[in-house]
């Protein structure tokens, strides 16, 4: 792989991708997890049931597996800022390294020391203080999602800055934290971090039950999790609505790209399925609804909405924002249907029939799909900027020749592969494992009300 071959530019963009979409996996699950741990002990505390903390046990280990992998990967993303991007940190830096030192302080120091307690600390520390760990890992789980979420979305709609020789500096912090489109991905991020800890909780506990293991705790497990995928999904939609008029206000090239929408037009359809051709500037095989992406976009039917063409130059590619954004529809509407078939299922016969388990083990990880095309959805769809009016992405570039670029993403993409069948395989052995082990019982003497 030489570099007059390749461009060096397009295998750092690949390589950033595959270390992110490596590391998004792990926090999209311990997100909205710690604050299902949370219910659990909740749960176990107000009924004493030892099903409810068996539940909690089993998927505390899930909880530390996934924030293990988690940190890992995210430490190596922090290194190609100094060598493939430099361009970003000596442009923005001021702004985001406060940003992203908060999201270290939350996600490597407060987190992994609550986490410590929450594993092995129980019997030691008594219920009360166990309890509180339990809260503060979900609190700053979700604060570290906060503090990144801030500086991704100031990147796409940077506020609160001035440009002083050539490098930002914050002027308001409040704005440079609350920008424009901050508000609407962090509860869209949240949302969609519930629905994948929800289908992987629904997942492995209907394998489970599909093993043989019918006790309690997985039966617990199994009907948290379909409720409250049924009533996350309804919500998600709605705040993807809402942030989609966002993106249109304020990234109107984006929303184009994932309507497929060339020229300025009135009445554009929503376009189930289309190939986006961009040498010929149209859409092949186009099917859609006349109307209804103008009537979603701008509540009216006869809406206007900017084409691709009123870009010239400084539009994403269309073809990957196009499908990847189909893609996360599509299994949002799967998970619609599948969770409403579960609740309904549950609620009317108070168990899931043999097809509805196998096809919650199948989603498991429908979520991990569904967040990685939003990501794509709203990375490749924020190209040709890094930071949007400020830097572009060619500008932050370092001069790592191509070559040394392919061989580290060529070494980077077998570790993940490898990591990540590992991490599957493993949460598949700990389920099936788990009916033999069970969360020790509380000390005789008053643990249930807070002594050591």
């Amino acid at each position: 792989m030489s570099g007059e071959m390749v461009d060096p530019i397009l295998l750092a963009r690949i390589q950033f991708a595959a270390n992110i979409s490596f590391h998004i996996l792990f926090p999209s699950i311990t997100i909205a997890l710690g604050w299902f741990l949370l219910y659990f002990k909740w749960r176990f505390l107000r009924s004493g049931e030892q099903a409810w903390l068996d539940a909690y046990y089993f998927w505390v280990k899930v909880f530390a597996l996934s924030f293990a992998l988690g940190v890992v990967s995210g430490l190596t993303m922090s290194f190609q800022f100094g060598t493939n991007w430099p361009g970003f940190m000596e442009t923005v830096g001021n702004i985001a390294g406060p940003l992203l030192a908060y999201e270290v302080l939350t996600a490597f120091f407060l987190e992994a020391s609550f986490l410590g307690i929450m594993l092995f600390g129980r019997q030691r520390v008594g219920e009360r203080l166990h309890t509180l760990a339990t809260f503060l890992v979900a609190a700053v789980t979700t604060a570290s999602a906060f503090w990144i979420l801030a500086l991704n979305r100031w990147m796409q709609t940077p506020a609160g800055f001035e440009m002083i020789d050539g490098q930002a500096h914050a002027t308001d912090w409040w704005q440079v934290i609350f920008n424009p489109s901050f508000p609407y991905r962090l509860v869209h991020m949240l949302l969609a971090s519930g629905l994948t800890a929800a289908f992987l909780v629904a997942g492995l506990s209907a394998y489970r039950w599909l093993a043989g293991q019918h006790g309690d705790d997985v039966r617990n497990a199994l009907r948290t999790a379909i409720y409250v995928a049924a009533g996350l999904i309804p919500l998600q939609i709605l705040a993807g609505d809402f942030h989609g008029l966002n993106t249109l206000e304020h990234q109107p090239a984006k929303v184009a790209a994932m309507e497929g929408i060339w020229q300025d037009q009135r009445g554009a359809p929503a376009l189930i399925f289309a190939i986006p051709n961009e040498d010929e500037r149209r859409n092949d095989y186009a099917i859609g609804i006349p109307g209804l992406a103008s009537l979603i976009l701008t509540h009216d039917i006869d809406g206007e909405l900017k084409g691709l063409d009123s870009f010239p130059g400084e539009h994403p590619p269309v073809a990957p924002v196009f499908h990847a954004f189909r893609v996360m529809v599509g299994i949002g509407v799967l998970m619609l249907l599948v969770a409403w078939w579960g609740g309904w299922t549950l609620w009317r016969a108070g168990g899931l029939r043999t097809l509805q388990l196998r096809l919650l083990v199948a989603m498991s990880f429908s979520g991990w799909v569904a967040t990685l095309a939003g990501w794509y959805v709203s990375e490749i769809g924020h190209q040709p900027w890094l930071v949007t009016g400020v830097l572009k992405t060619a500008d932050a570039a370092s001069a790592v020749p191509a070559a040394y670029i392919g061989m580290s993403l060529a070494a980077w993409l077998a570790l993940y592969i490898v990591l990540l069948g590992a991490y599957v395989s493993v949460l598949f052995l700990m389920a099936r494992k788990a009916g033999a082990h069970k969360a020790p019982a509380p000390q005789a003497g008053g643990a249930l009300a807070g002594a050591p």
